[in-house]
C-alpha cells in the first residue's frame, strides 16, 4: 500500500474514534495518539526525509489534508462532549426547591456571662449598682487595703500571679511594689470606699486568678462576683436577708439558706452560705456528700480595719460583703458535676442551657 494511502486510512479510522469517543477524557486521549510528539500522524509527518522523492509531493499534501481533517473533528466533538458533561453537571448540582429548608443555628451567649447577668440583675433589683476594676492590679488594693496581712498564705507566690518579681523593695508610690493578676473582685470594693463616701451598695464582677490546677472544683481563671453595701446601721441580719432573697431567686422559693461560722481577712464575723441540694432537697446524696447542702458562697460583716484604709468612720458606719465564683453557681443552678465542663466548648454541651 502507498504510503498516501496509509495515511488516508489512518485519517478515516481516527475520525471513526472521534465519533466513538464518549467523554472529553477519552476524546483527549485520540489527540494525543494521533497528534501527539509520540502520534501516529505527526510521525508521518517527522519521517518525510524518507519517503521517496516522487511521492514526497502527494505524501505530504495528504498529511496536511487529514490532519486539518482531524483537527475539525475534534474540536466540533470537544464543543459537543463539554456542553453534555456541563449540562451533567448543573443537573447533578441542582437545589431542589422543594425541599424543606435547613435552620440555622443561632448564636447565643454563653452560660457564664448569662448567669453573671443573672447575678447582677438580682441586686440591681435591690438597689445595687455594678462596679468594675482592672484585672491587673496592685498587691495594696488586692490584699493591704482588705486587711490580708503580709504573712497570709493568700499572699504566697504559690496562689498569686504576679506581673513583676517581688523584690523586697518599697516602691515611692503606695502599693506600686508589687503587680498581679488579681486573685479576686474585693479589690473593686476598696477602689469604690477611696472614691465614694457611704452609703455605697455595689457588686463587682469580674475574671480573677489564681494559681490552682484545673479540677472538678477549681480553675486557674475564674469569674467572681463580690458585693458590697456600707451604711449606717447595717447588722448581720441585713447581711442574712440579703443573701437569703438572692439565693432564692437564683435557684428558687424552696431552696433553704444556712449559714456556717468561717474566716476571711476583711470581714468579721465571717461566715460560708450553704444552699439546699437541689437533686435531693436536702435529704442528702451523692452530690451533696450527703449532708443536703452545698457551698455555694462567702460573706461577712466588713472588718473596721478595712474602713480605716478608705477613712471611712467604723464608729458611724458598719457593712457587710460578700463574694460568689459564677461557674459554681451555674454549676449548682444546673447540676454540673465539674467545672471544666463550662469552658471545654463542646457545643452539645453548651445548648442544653
Amino acid at each position: 500500500m502507498a504510503i498516501a494511502d496509509e495515511v488516508k486510512d489512518l485519517g478515516a479510522k481516527t475520525l471513526a474514534a472521534i465519533d466513538a469517543a464518549s467523554d472529553t477524557d477519552a476524546l483527549e486521549k485520540v489527540r494525543v495518539d494521533v497528534l501527539g510528539k509520540q502520534g501516529s500522524l505527526t510521525a508521518y509527518l517527522r519521517g518525510m526525509g524518507k519517503v521517496p522523492k516522487e511521492e514526497r509531493a502527494e505524501v505530504g499534501k495528504t498529511v496536511n489534508t487529514v490532519r486539518n481533517q482531524v483537527q475539525d473533528a475534534l474540536s466540533a466533538r470537544h464543543e459537543v462532549l463539554a456542553n453534555a458533561e456541563l449540562d451533567a453537571r448543573i443537573a447533578a448540582d441542582a437545589v431542589d426547591i422543594t425541599l424543606p429548608g435547613r435552620a440555622q443555628q443561632v448564636g447565643t451567649r454563653h452560660l457564664i456571662s448569662r448567669i453573671t447577668d443573672e447575678i447582677t440583675d438580682i441586686f440591681m433589683g435591690i438597689g445595687f449598682s455594678v462596679a468594675s476594676g482592672r484585672e491587673v492590679e496592685t498587691d495594696y488594693y488586692n490584699f493591704e487595703a482588705l486587711n490580708t496581712p503580709p504573712d497570709h498564705p493568700a499572699r504566697s507566690m504559690q496562689d498569686t500571679f504576679y506581673v513583676v518579681d517581688r523584690t523586697g523593695h518599697q516602691s515611692s508610690v503606695r502599693g506600686e511594689s508589687d503587680v498581679l493578676l488579681r486573685t479576686q473582685t474585693s479589690g473593686v470594693q476598696a477602689h469604690v470606699m477611696e472614691e465614694q463616701k457611704p452609703p455605697i451598695y455595689i457588686v463587682a464582677p469580674g475574671k480573677v486568678y489564681r494559681r490552682d490546677v484545673a479540677d472538678p472544683s477549681h480553675l486557674p481563671q475564674f469569674n467572681q462576683v463580690e458585693g458590697l453595701a456600707v451604711d449606717e446601721g447595717i447588722t448581720f441580719g441585713d447581711l442574712k436577708g440579703t443573701l437569703d432573697f438572692f439565693i432564692k431567686q437564683m435557684f428558687g422559693p424552696e431552696r433553704k439558706t444556712r449559714f456556717r461560722p468561717h474566716y476571711f481577712p476583711f470581714t468579721e464575723p465571717s461566715a460560708e452560705v450553704d444552699v439546699s441540694c437541689g437533686i435531693c432537697g436536702g435529704k442528702g446524696c451523692r452530690f451533696c456528700k450527703g449532708t443536703g447542702w452545698v457551698e455555694v458562697l462567702g460573706c461577712g460583716m466588713v472588718d473596721p480595719n478595712v474602713f480605716g484604709y478608705a477613712d471611712i468612720d467604723p464608729e458611724k458606719y458598719s457593712g457587710f460583703a460578700f463574694g460568689m465564683g459564677v461557674e459554681r453557681i451555674a454549676c449548682l443552678k444546673y447540676n454540673v458535676s465539674d467545672l471544666r465542663d463550662l469552658l471545654a466548648g463542646d457545643m452539645r454541651f453548651l445548648r442544653q442551657f
